[in-house]
This record gives C-alpha cells, sequence and structure tokens, in this order.
C-alpha cells in the first residue's frame, strides 16, 4: 500500500522542485499507510526547505501535516489562516458547517445546531455578492450584492465575510 503515491512522489521530487502541489495524496490509502506516506512527505519537505500545497477535503489530514490552512468554497477564499486557529475557532460560517459535518469518534458530543440551507450550489456563472449566500444560515442583505473582502478577524486568521466587516 501506498507504493504509487511514493513513486509519484519520487518523481516529482527528481526535478528538485521549491513547491509542490499534493492533491488529494493518501485518499486512498488504508489509514495504517496514511501516517507513513504522510510522514515521508514532511520529512522531504522539511529537508529540502520544499513548500507543499495539499489540496484535502480530510480534515485530521489537514490538521496532522499544514501550518497554514485556507478553506474554499466554489472555487473563492473563504478563510485562510494557522490551521489550528482556523479548526479551532472558525470564524465563516461554511468553514464553522465543514467543521461541524466532520465526523468524531465521541459518541457522549452532541451533534451541532448548525444547519445551512439545503440548496444545491452551482459553480456556474459568476454570481453576485458572496459565493455562499445561498446555504449561509447568516445571510444578511449585503451578501446578496457585495462580494465579501477578506477581513482580519484574529492573528493572521482572514475571513471572507461581512459578518466581520463594515455594512
Amino acid at each position: 500500500g501506498g507504493q504509487l503515491q511514493r513513486v509519484g512522489l519520487a518523481r516529482a521530487l527528481m526535478v528538485d522542485p521549491i513547491f509542490l502541489v499534493a492533491d488529494e495524496p493518501v485518499s486512498m490509502l488504508d489509514v495504517s499507510v496514511r501516517a507513513g506516506v504522510l510522514n515521508l512527505m514532511k520529512a522531504i519537505a522539511r529537508a529540502r526547505h520544499l513548500t507543499t500545497v495539499y489540496i484535502s477535503h480530510d480534515l485530521s489530514l489537514v490538521r496532522y501535516v499544514c501550518e497554514t490552512t485556507m478553506i474554499m468554497y466554489l472555487g473563492t477564499v473563504a478563510e485562510i489562516g494557522p490551521t489550528d486557529a482556523v479548526l479551532a475557532s472558525p470564524k465563516h460560517p461554511y468553514t464553522q458547517l465543514l467543521l461541524a459535518a466532520a465526523p468524531v469518534p465521541d459518541p457522549g458530543r452532541p451533534l451541532p445546531e448548525i444547519t445551512a440551507p439545503e440548496q444545491v450550489p452551482t459553480p456556474i456563472g459568476p454570481g453576485i455578492g458572496c459565493p455562499f449566500q445561498d446555504r449561509c444560515p447568516q445571510v444578511m442583505p449585503v451578501c446578496r450584492t457585495v462580494p465579501p473582502p477578506l477581513v482580519v478577524v484574529g492573528p493572521k486568521q482572514q475571513a471572507a465575510c461581512h459578518l466581520y466587516g463594515p455594512h
């Protein structure tokens, strides 16, 4: 398990890159093999001073390997900041929903109350306003007409949300 990922990583590293994009690098691997591949990638990145961008839906992977996390929705940045801050104290409603939907192996933990309308998003055509407006549980009138800028919401943390800016 993981041999194809290791071969792919070796091929990518042959040209001595300074930047590597890893798109779901361990998504098809058994949990026991994932850690080995991720540890190898982290060790190589550290030794070579290699910047690695991980594209993943797996928040446990993000928590394990990333220093900075960017949450995107329909191709736009929703939130960015230090991984610990973004995952411990999410500011954007989409990030909050994403984290609330992640399974936690604690049967005693109550289910989150946060929900989104069942509107299915479409990436077709440039929308007006916030890309998350149709699913946001905290939508405001300004969200329908003005794209939200990235605003500072914490130390080194930014969110593209009108909840944190002047209206």
